[in-house]
């Protein structure tokens, strides 16, 4: 029987890479996507476009509003950064971090694998082009899996858990031809952090800039839909 891993699935172009990579590695993906307040709503559809299109079976959407916290560009009445060029990014801890995503997010899908008798997680997590967000690092991946090892019934009555970050020491060009050699149709993903009513990215916040240079890079189309 194929085992099952638990995928977080945003819909943006990290998440939907390392679901490609998680069938690559011959696991059954039980997709998870999280409804937390974010600005770039638009994400939760194309997160669903692309389990489909991968013929993911299970993938659950978790409702938790994180507004109610607010602290972050994606969550708050804060405006989203934007730039001219890549090189303007910088290397500080922006005010699209959310206090604490990753934390909750992992923990909520170390939950499901409990339910679904997983004990392997994927999270696109990303550690070179990761715009200073502090929990995308290898550091804070390895400490949540030594707590999922401790803080669960299945850990205790002798489970290992293993959090995998395949994407963590790649750039995003690196990612990008991943992703293509997987089969990976970038068309349906999403990144902007500040997309219009319709969808379209807006090509000048951080996500946005260091998904265009990942595709001029890699020497790869870039199919996203910028308004500029």
């Amino acid at each position: 029987m194929t085992k099952k891993a638990v995928v977080l699935l945003s819909g943006g172009l990290d998440s939907t890479t390392c679901l490609a990579l998680a069938r690559r590695d011959g696991f059954e993906p039980v997709c998870l996507s999280i409804a937390y307040g974010q600005r770039h709503v638009v994400e939760l559809e194309r997160a669903r476009a692309v389990a489909k299109a991968m013929g993911v079976v299970d993938h659950r959407t978790v409702t938790l509003d994180l507004r109610a916290i607010g602290g972050s560009a994606l969550t708050d009445d804060i405006a989203v950064p934007k730039h001219d060029d890549v090189s303007q990014v910088k290397a500080e801890i922006p005010v699209t971090y959310v206090p604490a995503r990753n934390t909750v997010f992992l923990g909520l899908a170390l939950g499901l694998a409990e339910v679904v008798g997983a004990t392997d997680l994927y999270i696109g997590v990303n550690a070179v082009d990761y715009s200073g967000y502090p929990d995308c690092r290898p550091e804070f991946i390895r400490a949540f899996e030594a707590l999922a090892n401790l803080a669960t019934k299945a850990g205790v009555e002798g489970a290992r858990f293993t959090v995998h970050a395949p994407l963590s020491g790649l750039t995003k060009a690196d990612i990008i031809r991943a992703g293509v050699a997987a089969g990976v149709d970038y068309a349906l993903t999403h990144s902007c952090y500040d997309p219009t009513p319709d969808g379209r990215a807006c090509g000048r916040c951080d996500s946005c800039l260091l998904r265009k240079k990942g595709f001029e890079d890699a020497g790869v189309a870039d199919p996203t839909r910028y308004v500029t």
